[in-house]
């Protein structure tokens, strides 16, 4: 007999080849009607393989983080199957489950058009009615490499060839098809049923390098249920809508160009909207007890080989060679030229915490295939800033920092906020001890937030523990933009030290924290999050005025310089142009009020206000139009 032991502690014996199916289908019918998989001492199985050892098990539901991930892994092996059937000289590659669905690399004799994609997919669904069981095999590696040669397999051959000597060969049969694959899979293809949508093409090379094959990748993704499939299609089409590389231009808030690749030209009516949210976080951060410092943009190397940066992003870094043999890097980020600032002069434990914000100016390599628009570039500038305080402290400091984080997420709408809870890397600084400490810290401190977060395994800053705030848009995106890492490595690396209440040197814990993450990114994700119809105390242009006539003109000049001098973003359109011209092209623009003035308005001192999305005019005293678009423009 072996003994399983099951999430609620409970252990029982069973005899030796019990399934997953079997487990589950002795508890319960209902629960095998819900069961994909199983976990195995923590390693996803599949529910037709057979158990042989003592083990902790857990079966996986159709609503377990694992099974979506699973379900997609089903769907490329059936997309896959597909390609096979209809085009059998076409050879497969990989196929993984992805964030947002899945991919498969393919080697096609002729390349496919997306004209061929329903004819995949009306393939798939029949593979799908056939309910193929998918069975686990495992293969001899010789007997392997042969048969995918055998069957023009050549990249899969490949794969297996450059495994490690004494690895497990894995092969899935469906029907006529075999793949490899590590797994798991669902029982049978039926699992898949039909959400799921092929969505585009786009070339690849043969394991990323170029001097490879080009391959063609097809993106598709599943969901377990229709309405989940057209509600993920619905927040393509709208972010088409959104694209803030776009509504950008549109707007005449930035653009970009190749002569400057992975930065940002930034026109007025941006830079006035990058500058309020600037001026916006700076008046926050001033409240909570932040000094703002400047850091150089050029570093000796030697600064970053101390922190471990050197070692760690040195392929991301870009490097200038000085004088006398000198090399510096444009900083990559802020926080080893913040612990030089804290060194200067003798700091005591009255001086802790000091909140040390930077709007910094940072620089990375990052490769031209992974830049997008103003989300991922090479020049961006961080709202950053290192807590250094007592360990004692990092509770209330996170606190802190959790509570103004919520406040001016709050200020744009975003009031869905997930917490990761990232832990040790593979690659890492520190001892297990110092980590060990790091994330005991961070957990409690977590706690005390109240913050209800998920486990991120692994992925942690190779210097701390990582808290990750994950926002939703207004079309159901997720975006990961604040964080907070504790960090007990860099003040040990940089000899960065604080006198104690005993009189002895101490090192501080340092706490990076970020809520926008970099003005870039954010701004591009307030373009989309809003649609380009920003709230009026963000919108570049606030106002404009529309005179009707050009004797209305003088009246409307008079009402600009009012609303200027109260510190309002307004503008004035004296163009000899019909007043729906104006209106219409003023509303394409997003601007959230127009004011309209004629000869009526300009008698009697009156103004008619038209805001972006209705279709009627509020005519009213400018006196009391002032008054009311005051308090609405005041940042929240």
């Amino acid at each position: 007999m072996i003994s399983l032991q099951f999430p609620d502690g409970a252990k029982r014996d069973y005899a030796p080849g019990i399934t997953g199916f079997e487990l589950a289908e002795g508890i319960s019918k209902s629960l095998a009607k819900k069961a994909v998989a199983m976990k195995v001492n923590g390693e996803l199985y599949d529910l037709t393989r057979p158990l042989t050892t003592d083990a902790a098990i857990e079966i996986i539901l159709k609503d377990s983080p694992d099974a979506l991930e699973i379900l997609r892994h089903d769907a490329a092996h059936v997309f896959a199957e597909a390609i096979k059937e209809l085009y059998p000289d076409t050879q497969i590659t990989i196929g993984p489950a992805i964030e947002s669905g899945f991919y498969y690399d393919i080697f096609p004799k002729t390349p496919l058009t997306p004209d061929d994609l329903p004819k995949i997919e009306a393939r798939m669904r029949e593979i799908v009615a056939r309910s193929e069981g998918i069975m686990r095999e495992e293969w001899d590696r010789d007997e392997a490499i042969a048969f995918f040669k055998k069957q023009g397999e050549h990249f899969k051959a490949e794969i297996i060839s450059d495994l490690p000597e004494g690895e497990i060969i894995s092969l899935y049969r469906q029907g006529n098809f075999i793949d490899l694959c590590r797994g798991p899979h669902m029982p049978n293809t039926s699992y898949l049923g039909t959400a799921f949508k092929l969505l585009s093409l786009a070339g690849a090379y043969w394991r990323g390098d170029s001097k490879n094959q080009m391959l063609q990748r097809i993106y598709g993704t599943a969901f377990w249920t229709q309405a989940d499939l057209d509600l993920y299609l619905f927040q393509i089409e709208e972010a088409k809508k959104r694209d803030h590389r776009k509504l950008g231009v549109e707007l005449e808030l930035f653009h970009q160009q190749e002569e400057a690749a992975g930065a940002v030209f930034w026109h007025p009516k941006g830079w006035t909207f990058y500058r309020t949210l600037e001026n916006y976080i700076r008046v926050k951060l001033e409240q909570n007890g932040y000094v703002e410092v400047k850091t150089p943009q050029l570093v000796d190397r030697s600064l970053w080989e101390a922190s471990g940066h050197w070692e760690k992003f040195r392929q991301s870094m870009f490097t200038v060679e000085a004088d006398e043999d000198k090399t510096l890097a444009v900083k990559p980020m802020n926080c080893p030229c913040h612990v030089q600032i804290f060194k200067q002069g003798l700091k005591s434990y009255r001086d802790l915490p000091l909140r040390m914000a930077e709007f910094g100016s940072c620089h990375r390599n990052e490769p031209s295939g992974a830049m997008h628009g103003i989300m991922r570039v090479r020049a961006f500038t961080q709202d950053d800033a290192h807590i250094f305080c007592t360990p004692e402290q990092i509770v209330s400091e996170t606190k802190a920092f959790c509570d103004l984080l919520k406040e001016i997420y709050k200020a744009f709408d975003f009031s869905d906020v997930r917490v990761k809870f990232s832990d040790r890397p593979e690659t890492r600084a520190g001892s297990d001890a110092i980590w060990d400490l790091a994330e005991k810290s961070l957990m409690e401190a977590s706690k005390a937030a109240a913050l209800d977060f998920t486990l991120n395994p692994g992925e942690g800053a190779f210097y701390g523990p990582k808290l990750e705030f994950v926002l939703t848009d207004a079309i159901g995106r997720d975006w990961q933009c604040g964080t907070l890492q504790v960090d007990f490595v860099l003040p040990e690396r940089l000899d960065a030290e604080y006198v104690g209440e005993d009189g002895k040197r101490h090192r501080p814990v340092m706490l990076h924290r970020a809520i926008f993450g970099s003005f870039e990114r954010f701004i591009g994700m307030l373009i989309e999050h809003y649609a380009g119809k920003f709230p009026l105390w963000l919108a570049p242009t606030q106002i404009v005025v529309a005179p009707i006539t050009t004797e209305a003109a003088v009246y409307g000049e008079k009402i600009l310089a009012e609303l200027r001098a109260h510190g309002l973003r307004a503008e004035i359109d004296t163009r000899n142009e019909k007043i729906n011209y104006k209106i219409r092209e003023h509303s394409l623009k997003k601007v959230p009020i127009i004011m309209v003035v004629g000869a009526r308005e300009a008698e009697e001192g009156t103004v008619a206000l038209r805001r972006l999305g209705g279709e009627t005019q509020q005519v009213m005293s400018f006196k009391d139009a002032l008054f009311t678009i005051l308090r609405e423009a005041e940042a929240p």
